[in-house]
């Protein structure tokens, strides 16, 4: 996450484009004007699509007029593999960063530079945590019993990682056995213990 730089929404396009040259950034975060109102964006690729592709003045230009607003905003809680999939599902470059005020900016350049998906991908790391989960589950199940309702449980945790595991994939579904259908496989009775009460 970088420091982001803001401006009015009533500055003209040649105010945007001296402050970006200035602070040395791709994107201005355009202010909200009350507590209620939205964020807006003003992107370098906005300035030059509908501004200078034209031959338009700059100085007679607002930045309200090719702004974008409200615009994506990323919750700094977010894992930064979800980060970069919203970009990509959405095409964007950046995003201001909010939680109930405005706490930077988050670029494909941060992704890129200050990420650490090289050194500790987070396939790896999940499919640490499915095996793990097993491990649990099957612990689970041989104290309390394959029928029980904390076996149920377990499994079901199981499944939630492995559906986020081929999520992460751009799977559309699991392929191959679940980890409690083979279990299953095991302990036929176990799959009872998956019907539920409304």
């Amino acid at each position: 996450m970088s420091e982001a730089i803001t401006i009015r929404g009533s500055a003209t396009v040649a105010d945007a484009v001296k402050l970006m040259r200035e602070k040395g950034v791709h994107a201005l975060i355009v202010n909200r004007r009350h507590d209620q109102d939205a964020y807006g964006i003003l992107t370098e690729t906005d300035v030059v699509y509908k501004v200078t592709a034209y031959g338009k003045d700059t100085k007679r230009i607002r930045v309200c007029d090719i702004m974008t607003k409200p615009c994506i905003v990323v919750n700094p809680d977010l894992g930064v593999e979800y980060v970069a999939r919203l970009f990509a599902n959405t095409g964007i470059h950046q995003a201001p960063v909010i939680q109930s005020d405005l706490l930077g900016i988050i670029t494909i350049r941060d992704i890129l530079t200050k990420g650490d998906f090289v050194e500790q991908p987070k396939e790896i790391l999940l499919e640490q945590r499915i095996e793990a989960a097993i491990e649990q589950a099957r612990a689970i199940c041989a104290e309390k019993g394959a029928t029980s309702p904390e076996c149920a449980v377990a499994w079901d945790e199981v499944e939630e990682l492995q559906a986020e595991a081929a999520h992460q994939k751009a799977d559309q579904v699991f392929v191959g056995k679940t980890a409690f259908e083979l279990y299953c496989e095991e302990n036929p009775d176990a799959l009872e213990a998956r019907i539920y009460d409304n």
